[in-house]
C-alpha cells in the first residue's frame, strides 16, 4: 500500500519536488500562512526542481508555463519543457552560424570554423529532439537505462557547443565571443536539463524505488566469461562468426572489401562507405586489406552500425597530414572521423604525419555513441585521439603522442592498452590527457584502466629532461581517472599541470586507484582539491559496467573486456 501511495504522488508532480512539495502542503494545512496567498503545488514543484539547477532563474522562466497549464499533471512535462526550451535556444545559435558563414567571406579557415559550428549545432538539435522524444515515450520512474541515454545525449549537447566555440577561437576570437554570447542561454538551459534528469534518479533512490537494470552478477568485479575460443559465452552464433576473423576462426563475410591493389570491390574506404545501404538492418561490414590508405574518411551520422576491420594495425593504415598550422580547425585535421552510432573497428591503424610542428593534428576523431575499438593503433603528436562525445571503449590498442594527445569530452574507457609518449618539440612539455568536461552536471570523463604509459625509444634517453604529465584540465570540470595501470618513471611526481594560471584547479577531478610502477607514487602529487587516490567502491563507478553502462552494449561488440575492476 505504501508503495502505491508513493507512485501515485509521483504521477502528480515531478519526483524531484515530492519531498519539499508534500511537506510544504502539510505545513500550510496545519498552520497559518500569515495572511499570504498559498502557493500552488505546481509552483512548489517548480521551486524544488529549480533548486537542483545551477541557473535557477532561467529554470523558473522555462517551467512557469507548465504551472499555468491546468490540464497537465504529468511529471514528464517539466523535463520536456526544459529540453524544448533548450532546442529553441540552440536553434538561435544555429541560425547565427548561418549568418556568420556569409560574413566569413573568403577566409577559408574562419569559414571552416563557422561551418563546423553549423554542423555541431545541428547535431545538438538532433540529440535534444531524441531526448525530448525519449522523455515522452519512457517511464522515467523505472527505466535507469533510458535516463542514462538522455544524460549521455544532453552531455553531448554541451560538448557540441564547446567544440563550436573552440573552433572559432582558433582563428577568430571576436567571432567566438559573438557566438558565445549567442549560446549563453542555451548552455545554461542544457545544464539545467541535465540537473533535472539527475535529480529524478536521485529522488527515486531516496524513496526506495528501484530502477530497472539488467542483472550484472559477479562479472562486474572481473573479466567477462569466455569460452575456449576466447569469446564471451553469451555471444550469439552470428556474432561469433562475425568477430572470429582474428581469433583463428573463419573470417566474417564482409558487405564490402577494400584493396588498393584492385583485388577487392573498392580501391578506397570512401567508396565502400558510399555504398552503405539506406535500408540497412544489422551491421555493414567492411574489410580493408593491408595497405596505406591516404584518404580522409568520415563515417557520417546516417551510417550506423558500421563494422570495419583490417589485417592489423601496422598493415591496414589510414593516414593524413592535416594540421592546425596549415589552417585547419582541430576537428577537421582528423585522418579518420567516426560519427555514426555503433561504429566498431578492429585491427586497423590511424595516423597523422604532420609531426610536432603541426601542433593540433588529429589521427582519429570519434563522436559515435556506443563505439568500440579493438587491437587498433592511433599515432600522432599533439591531439592524436579526439574522443569528442558519447560513450566510447578502447581495448588492446596503442595510442602515441605528445601534447594533450588523448582529449575530448566523452564518456571513454581505454582498457588494456599501451600509451606511448613521444618526444615533443624543444621547450614543450608532454601531457597525456586533456579532458573537456565544461559543466559539472555532465556525465562525461576519461578513464585509463589497466594500461601501460611508457616513453618511446627516442624519448627514453631524455625522459627526465622533458617533463611528462598525466594530464591538464582543458575545461572547468575536467575529469580523468587512472586505475590499475603501470606508470613509468618519467611521469612527473606532481602528476598534473595547470592549463593556464589557476583555471579549473578548484573544480577539476584527477582520480587514481591501484596503479603501479615508479610513476604511480602519489606522495608528491599537486595539492589541488580534486586530485586524490580513491578507494575500491569509488573506482567501481568508473568501470565499463557502471560508467559506460557497458552491460547493455559491449556484449554486442564481441570483444573481450572488463566490465569491472581487474583485481
Amino acid at each position: 500500500m505504501v508503495g502505491k501511495v508513493i507512485v501515485s504522488a509521483l504521477s502528480l508532480i515531478l519526483v524531484v519536488g515530492i519531498a519539499l512539495a508534500v511537506v510544504a502542503t502539510i505545513n500550510k494545512r496545519n498552520g497559518s500562512n500569515g495572511g499570504k496567498e498559498e502557493v500552488s503545488p505546481k509552483m512548489k514543484a517548480i521551486s524544488a526542481i529549480c533548486s537542483t539547477t545551477d541557473y535557477q532563474e532561467e529554470c523558473k522562466n522555462t517551467l512557469n508555463h507548465v504551472a499555468q497549464n491546468t490540464s497537465s499533471n504529468d511529471p514528464k512535462d517539466y523535463a520536456k519543457a526544459a529540453i524544448l526550451a533548450t532546442i529553441k535556444e540552440i536553434t538561435k545559435g544555429y541560425n547565427l552560424s548561418d549568418s556568420l558563414i556569409v560574413e566569413a567571406g573568403n577566409n577559408a579557415s574562419i569559414k571552416m570554423s563557422v561551418e563546423d559550428c553549423n554542423d555541431l549545432l545541428q547535431f545538438a538539435i538532433d540529440e535534444l529532439q531524441a531526448s525530448y522524444s525519449t522523455v515522452g515515450e519512457s517511464d522515467l520512474h523505472t527505466d535507469a537505462d533510458r535516463i542514462a541515454d538522455i544524460k549521455n545525449w544532453l552531455s553531448a549537447v554541451v560538448s557540441y557547443q564547446q567544440s563550436c566555440l573552440d573552433g572559432l577561437g582558433e582563428f577568430d576570437p571576436q567571432l567566438k565571443q559573438r557566438m558565445q554570447d549567442g549560446l549563453d542561454v542555451a548552455g545554461k538551459l542544457t545544464s539545467n536539463a541535465l540537473a533535472i534528469l539527475t535529480a529524478v534518479s536521485n529522488i527515486l533512490d531516496n524513496y526506495g524505488l528501484q530502477l530497472k537494470v539488467q542483472p550484472s552478477g559477479r562479472r562486474l568485479l572481473g573479466t567477462t566469461e569466455v569460452d575456449s575460443d576466447g569469446f564471451p559465452t553469451w555471444l550469439t552464433g552470428a556474432d561469433r562468426k562475425l568477430l572470429a576473423s582474428k581469433q583463428g576462426g573463419v573470417r566474417p563475410t564482409p558487405n564490402a572489401v577494400v584493396a588498393k591493389d584492385g583485388s577487392g570491390q573498392y580501391k578506397t574506404i570512401a567508396a565502400a562507405l558510399a555504398a552503405y545501404p539506406k535500408a540497412l538492418r544489422g551491421r555493414y561490414v567492411i574489410y580493408v586489406k593491408a595497405g596505406i590508405y591516404d584518404e580522409y574518411i568520415t563515417v557520417t551520422k546516417d551510417m550506423k552500425n558500421v563494422f570495419m576491420y583490417g589485417d592489423g594495425p601496422r598493415k591496414t593504415i589510414v593516414t593524413g597530414r592535416k594540421s592546425n598550422r596549415d589552417g585547419f580547425t582541430t576537428q577537421n585535421t582528423a585522418s579518420f572521423a567516426a560519427i555514426g552510432e555503433g561504429f566498431l573497428c578492429k585491427s586497423m591503424g590511424f595516423t597523422n604525419t604532420a609531426g610536432p610542428q603541426g601542433h593540433q593534428a588529429v589521427a582519429l576523431r570519434v563522436q559515435s555513441d556506443r563505439s568500440a575499438f579493438f587491437n587498433c593503433r592511433m599515432d600522432g603528436h599533439q591531439d592524436t585521439l579526439y574522443v569528442q562525445t558519447h560513450r566510447q571503449f578502447y581495448r588492446n590498442c596503442v595510442i602515441s603522442g605528445t601534447v594533450d594527445f588523448i582529449f575530448g569530452d566523452s564518456s571513454t574507457i581505454i582498457q588494456n592498452s599501451l600509451i606511448i609518449v613521444r618526444r615533443p618539440m624543444d621547450n614543450q612539455q608532454n601531457t597525456v590527457t586533456a579532458q573537456g568536461r565544461a559543466e559539472q552536471k555532465e556525465i562525461t570523463g576519461l578513464v585509463i584502466h589497466n594500461c601501460r604509459i611508457v616513453p618511446e625509444q627516442k624519448l627514453f634517453a631524455e625522459r627526465f629532461k622533458i617533463p611528462t604529465f598525466l594530464g591538464r584540465p582543458w575545461k572547468q570540470y575536467a575529469r580523468t581517472v587512472i586505475m590499475e595501470s603501470t606508470l613509468g618513471d618519467f611521469i612527473q611526481p606532481a602528476g598534473y599541470m595547470p592549463w593556464s594560471g589557476n583555471f579549473a584547479l578548484e573544480t577539476c577531478l584527477y582520480l587514481e586507484y591501484g596503479n603501479r610502477g615508479p610513476g604511480a607514487n602519489t606522495n608528491r602529487r599537486v595539492r589541488w582539491k580534486g586530485v586524490k587516490v580513491i578507494g575500491r567502491n569509488e573506482a567501481l563507478q568508473y568501470t565499463a559496467g557502471a560508467f559506460l553502462l557497458g552491460r547493455t552494449w559491449l556484449p554486442r561488440t564481441g570483444g573481450i573486456y572488463y566490465l569491472g575492476l581487474k583485481n
